[in-house]
Formats: C-alpha cells, sequence, structure tokens
C-alpha cells in the first residue's frame, strides 16, 4: 500500500500546529488570566493600579507620576526624570518649589516646610537618599488648606 506524500507531510505538520496553538492559548490567554486573578485576590490596590482617592474621587496614583493644573499653587513631579513616570521628588526639590507656592496661595513658608518635612519618606534618611511624593503632598495641601484649593477642585 503506498503512501500519498501530501499526506505525510500534513502529519508532520499536524504536531507543530498543535503545539503551536497550545502554546497561544497557554501563553496569551491562560497564563495572564492566572496571573490577572492572583493579582486581584492578593493584592487588589496594587493590580489596580494603587489608586489615590480624595473626597470619594481617584486623582491618581501611589506610583505614577501626574501634573497638576496649576504649576505655581501645587508641587510639580520632576521636568525630566529618566522615564518621566517617577511620582517622588527629592526634599532639596520640594523646596526649591516652596517660594513660588507660598507667594501664589498666601500659605507661610514654614507651614510648607513643615508640610514638605512631615512627607518625606524616611526610608533614605541614613544614606541622603530621602524623597517625597507629589501627589500625596499636594493631597495634603488641599486636606490641611480646604479654602485656598476650593477652586481647584
Amino acid at each position: 500500500m503506498e503512501t500519498n506524500p501530501e499526506n505525510k507531510k500534513q502529519a508532520h505538520y499536524r504536531p507543530i500546529v498543535g503545539i503551536a496553538v497550545v502554546s497561544l492559548l497557554m501563553g496569551g490567554l491562560f497564563f495572564p488570566l492566572l496571573v490577572t486573578a492572583v493579582g486581584q485576590l492578593l493584592f487588589p490596590s496594587q493590580a489596580n493600579g494603587s489608586l489615590v482617592k480624595l473626597d470619594g474621587k481617584v486623582v491618581g496614583s501611589e506610583y505614577i507620576a501626574q501634573g497638576f493644573p496649576n504649576a505655581s499653587v501645587f508641587f510639580q513631579p520632576r521636568n525630566s526624570s529618566a522615564s518621566g513616570v517617577d511620582p517622588d521628588i527629592t526634599v532639596q526639590d520640594a523646596m526649591s518649589q516652596i517660594p513660588t507656592i507660598a507667594n501664589a496661595t498666601s500659605i507661610p513658608s514654614s507651614a510648607l516646610v513643615r508640610l514638605v518635612d512631615s512627607n518625606t519618606d524616611q526610608q533614605g534618611k541614613f544614606v541622603g537618599l530621602q524623597y517625597v511624593n507629589v501627589l500625596s503632598l499636594n493631597i495634603q495641601l488641599i486636606e490641611d488648606y480646604p479654602s485656598v484649593y476650593a477652586s481647584y477642585g
């Protein structure tokens, strides 16, 4: 009995196509769904972007920088960091923005310095690498001085 060469070729391709389809389903569908489900169950806040709310409204993410509408009344993220999405600024950068904010809002500079100090991440204290999360700092500004920031809400 003679076999058709065309059938023989198809028999060789069948396992290759099967492996490709299984790999596509495993790597492209099942694994991402599994990772997403585990993330949602074990780390729901982080899996959803660590969203920060103010008065029940989402105003940003704890881990991604966002600009603020008026540079003269809010602290601003770095103009040029490596990726442009770093949510933190150095303490020195925050301090350099205080005169502009104090002039625009009439909030005393000493109060703004205290606010920066209270929002400084203390983990890098001993190696001189302290940072301030811009979103947290600006939310604290809005909460501490609602009359000043009422028109920016």
